[in-house]
């Protein structure tokens, strides 16, 4: 006869207990929810330095990522060797004095040695992300007491998190940046994450850590306050209005550390900028001397060219797509009177603006739309050219400005996008960049032209050299030879990004 034997039940895992299921998922979700916090304000800490480019979102989210795998897996092993209600302390404490410090060390380290701002960015990013990660697998670890619960127990705590991440994602990007200044978002995560730290020690019974910890947050953290150089943070931009000393109605409207519009507010028909007067010129090639027009704005900035049409072409009615609400703001607070009249300021992504205009509604539509130094993909694909062919009328003038170097890939992508919409192209530029011969193109800022009536490059030309503007004007057969093999942008494939060439930012 064959003996059985029954096997023994599964003896408990053996685990410190004393957390209870609160405590568990405020920790899981405040954790989450802080990583992402840190995350999305990263980019508006290094938007002034590197840009708001694909680039610097995607470093930012990589690192981020990297983190939180990083985290995730040292807080799992640490968790099987340790006493995991000893590290959970620590670790918001540690990822909160370095959250509260990120403004001071990335704006100092801009400042004083950009080459390793980089280096920092990474590592005012990994270090708190990586310990605020751990929290979740430590708490789990807490948590478990049998294996039979181990599945419930996981999938709480792992869904708690997802919940943590999206809270902090959305609160932050739709209400913290709206409302506060990003150095006091990081201090005020900073400082909540240090008093988790020392609640934690202290409901640990380790009073002398706890102590430690809130000297560390009350010593320190005062002194992580970095509000920087903005006069506004908005949601999309780290402002500044800085005077002109050699114009007395001068103001520079600086968005994340790069010049977007100059107004002179004494004198609206004032243009400093060679691209403006540019973009004048041609409003005059094809326009008779102070007729009015019905003109539509992509992107505001300063309101420079509306202000200059109201002041030089009355009866003119502008209508302005500016995304950036606190730009608007500052506009009517530091750049001269409140603006009114002619002018309908809508606050309000420009594709979407388009949408809403009647078809042949206006005389001209101006570009003028930047992140960065790089227009809004969506703004330059095929379907947006259509759209603003759309609006125009018959003899409509589409003039847009752009900014790119070397061989100028992104801005003969976009004049080859206008040449599949409009009949007629010019691009308006520095000599060496419109060039059809040149090997050696600066290139710079350079405003391109489309219109279904013919556009006359020496019309253009005379316009410019009535505004002591050394640019010139190409059309017709040698916009096609410019342009080359330049790819069309489309809705489903616009890489501008990619196509920009690199800007020199000490220029």
């Amino acid at each position: 006869m064959t003996g059985s034997t029954s096997q023994p039940p599964a003896a408990p895992v053996s685990a410190p207990a004393g957390m209870g299921p609160r405590t568990a998922a405020v920790l899981v979700f405040g954790a989450s929810a802080a990583v992402l916090v840190v995350e999305i304000v990263a980019l508006r800490l290094l938007a002034p330095y590197l840009g708001l480019t694909l680039e610097t979102s995607t470093m930012v989210i990589g690192v981020a990522l990297g983190a939180i795998a990083l985290g995730s897996w040292a807080g799992g092993w640490y968790a099987d060797r340790v006493d995991p209600r000893r590290l959970l302390g620590p670790a918001l404490a540690i990822s909160g004095v370095i959250v509260a410090f990120t403004p001071l060390l990335m704006r100092a380290t801009a400042e004083w040695s950009p080459p390793l701002l980089f280096l920092v960015a990474a590592g005012t990013i990994i270090v708190p992300g990586a310990l605020l990660s751990a929290v979740t697998p430590l708490v789990t670890k807490v948590r478990l007491t049998t294996i039979a619960e181990t599945g419930t127990v996981v999938g709480r705590l792992s869904s708690i998190g997802t919940v943590g991440a999206i809270v902090g994602t959305v609160v932050t990007g739709f209400v913290l940046i709206s409302h506060l200044p990003v150095s006091g978002i990081l201090l005020g995560l900073g400082g909540l994450l240090v008093l988790g730290g020392v609640v934690m020690e202290w409901h640990g019974r380790r009073r002398r850590s706890a102590a430690a910890l809130a000297l560390v947050v009350a010593a320190g953290l005062g002194s992580g306050v970095a509000p920087g150089g903005c006069d506004a943070e908005t949601r999309y931009h780290c402002v500044e209005v800085l005077a002109d000393p050699e114009r007395q109605g001068g103001r520079t409207l600086v968005l994340d550390g790069l010049r977007h519009s100059y107004v002179d507010i004494d004198d609206p028909t004032h243009l400093e900028f060679e691209y403006v007067r540019a973009i004048a010129a041609v409003t005059d090639a094809f326009f008779g001397p102070g007729e009015a027009l019905d003109a539509y704005h992509l992107g505001g900035g300063g309101l420079t060219f509306p202000r200059y049409l109201e002041e030089t072409r009355p009866g003119t009615r502008s209508v302005v797509s500016e995304i950036d609400g606190g730009v608007v703001d500052i506009d009517r607070q530091l750049l001269g009177p409140d603006f009114g009249g002619g002018i309908e300021v809508r606050v309000e992504d420009g594709r979407l603006g388009l949408r809403e205009l009647d078809g042949n509604s206006r005389d001209l539509v101006v570009g003028d739309a930047f992140g960065g130094v790089s227009v809004p993909w969506h703004l330059t694909t095929r379907r947006a050219m259509t759209d603003v062919h759309r609006v125009l009328d018959d003899d409509g003038v589409y003039a847009a400005n752009l900014i790119d170097h070397g061989d100028l890939a992104f801005a003969r992508a976009k004049v080859a996008t206008m040449l599949e919409v409009f009949e007629h192209v010019a691009v308006v530029g520095e000599p060496s960049t419109v060039d059809v011969d040149s090997a050696d193109r600066e290139g710079g800022n350079i405003v391109v032209v489309g219109s279904d009536r013919p556009l006359d490059p020496t019309a253009i030309e005379s316009a410019l050299d009535a505004r002591d503007t050394e640019w010139t004007a190409i059309a017709g057969d040698d916009v096609a030879t410019w342009v080359g093999d330049a790819q069309v942008l489309t809705d489903d494939h616009a890489p501008v990004d990619q196509l920009l060439q690199p800007y020199d930012f000490t220029s």
